[in-house]
């Protein structure tokens, strides 16, 4: 059973904007056998909202834009939330991604801000870069 993680934004974000880096490398991974990423209605808001700010765009449409996150989704755990516990972390905005991990039982919230999720480790979620990410699935296999 593959284990189930959160992506911040900043991981999507990233992707989008350079095919060069880990974020890409992990995203090109999907569906992937060793990790199923969760989603929540209000983070897939969020994943939207950012995405498809013009800033985010750079050489994609607004329709390839809504085409990934519809792949996104589709290769997702949607999983509700019953208990939100904020405030919980130092920027506010992040707590639904730690609701999101709790509530899906995820190990990892992948990020590029992990001194964002300082303080998620009391529920057992561990902040990580897509890059440690990547090695830690490659040391599995």
């Amino acid at each position: 059973m593959p284990m189930r993680v959160v992506l911040d934004t900043s991981v999507l974000v990233a992707a989008a904007r350079s095919k060069l880096g880990a974020s890409n490398a992990l995203l090109e991974l999907l569906p992937c056998k060793e990790f199923t990423p969760a989603v929540s209605v209000s983070a897939f808001i969020e994943y939207r909202d950012v995405l498809l700010r013009p800033e985010n765009l750079l050489h994609r449409t607004a329709g390839q834009a809504e085409a990934f996150l519809d792949f996104l989704l589709s290769v997702s755990r949607l999983q509700k939330i019953h208990f939100l516990w904020r405030p919980a972390l130092p920027d506010p905005d992040d707590d639904l991604f730690l609701e999101l991990a709790v509530a899906a039982r995820c190990a990892y919230i992948i990020t590029h801000n992990t001194r964002d999720f300082r303080g998620a480790e009391k529920w057992g979620v561990s902040a990580v870069t897509p890059s440690d990410f990547l090695r830690k699935i490659k040391a599995k296999t």
